[in-house]
């Protein structure tokens, strides 16, 4: 459904743009309808880069999004209209998508202005009432309540049904509980996981592999802009290949234990080298399993 292939991502920066920074380097990848791929690494990998050029907020420097086999790494505006009906994304922070004078489903409100212009009142309030229910909110609770009478989980479920309102095929879900408490992030993740039973792929961008290994049947680690492991989660994160990989999963608190009881030596890692240079290739280490270590 989604694929990428050998994407690449260059800004220029320094005085006058003198400089140029590689921030994602030869990225390959698809999501099939249903399924919640996650992308993990630390802050600087890239994964958050890889998500606004799915969304077309940047463009591609080198490379191909296809969304169902049409290329649209270059559409123009007219062609974006139609690609952000099938194309929708959910951010970390839910209260700096909604502004703070208008009430919150204004935000619901400006889907149908763009996109269903010609809907009747009654036909759009019924659709919109269902689709709150359908994310776990009740529309009496929530309809014509202002961004601050709201707390932070429902104002994330009403932006999951803001994209649900233009029956979307992918949702790019990056950070979107990371500011959430502990109860509503369990509730948003399992929302998340009924989404992808009605066909929806969903790109879940983390630093959390706790979060990754709960929700997806395929994990990406990005390391430097670059991909050095990639599989099916169960794979990647119980037999992890690459060192990067081994040191991620190492520095996740353990609840049985505390980190001086038993201190962990990390790998040692290759530097950052020259951004501009190809990635090592990745081998298939096991059958859908990757990772870019030699032989």
């Amino acid at each position: 459904m989604l694929e990428l292939e050998n994407v690449w991502k260059s800004y220029r920066v320094g005085a006058l743009g003198s400089k140029r920074l590689t921030a994602v380097r030869d990225v390959s990848f698809a999501i099939a309808p249903g399924e919640v791929l996650s992308v993990v690494g630390e802050s600087g990998s890239g994964k958050t880069t890889i998500g606004k050029m799915v969304l077309q907020l940047i463009s591609v420097t080198n490379g191909s999004i296809r969304l169902n086999g049409e290329d649209i790494t270059a559409a123009r505006h007219s062609r974006r209209k139609a690609y952000y009906r099938r194309v929708q994304g959910v951010f970390q922070d839910p209260f700096s998508s909604y502004n703070p004078i208008f009430k919150a489903d204004r935000v619901l409100e400006t889907v149908r202005e763009s996109f269903f212009p010609e809907s009747k009142r009654s036909e759009w309030d019924g659709k919109v009432e269902r689709t709150l229910l359908s994310v776990g909110l009740d529309p009496g609770a929530v309809l014509r309540k202002y961004p601050h009478q709201l707390s932070g989980g429902q104002l994330q479920r009403m932006l999951i049904a803001r994209a649900l309102l233009l029956d979307i095929e992918v949702l790019v879900a990056d950070e979107i509980i990371s500011m959430l408490d502990a109860s509503t992030r369990i509730d948003v993740l399992n929302l998340l996981g009924g989404l992808k039973q009605r066909g929806l792929g969903v790109l879940f961008i983390t630093h959390d592999l706790s979060l990754a290994n709960y929700i997806s049947e395929r994990v990406i680690i990005m390391r430097h802009g670059a991909v050095v492991e990639m599989g099916a989660t169960g794979k990647v994160f119980g037999d992890p290949r690459h060192p990067y990989s081994r040191n991620l999963l190492a520095s996740v608190p353990q609840l049985h234990r505390k980190w001086s009881d038993a201190p962990t030596e990390l790998e040692a890692l290759e530097p950052d080298g020259d951004r501009d240079i190809a990635p090592p290739p990745l081998r298939e280490v096991d059958e859908d399993h990757w990772a870019a270590i030699g032989p």
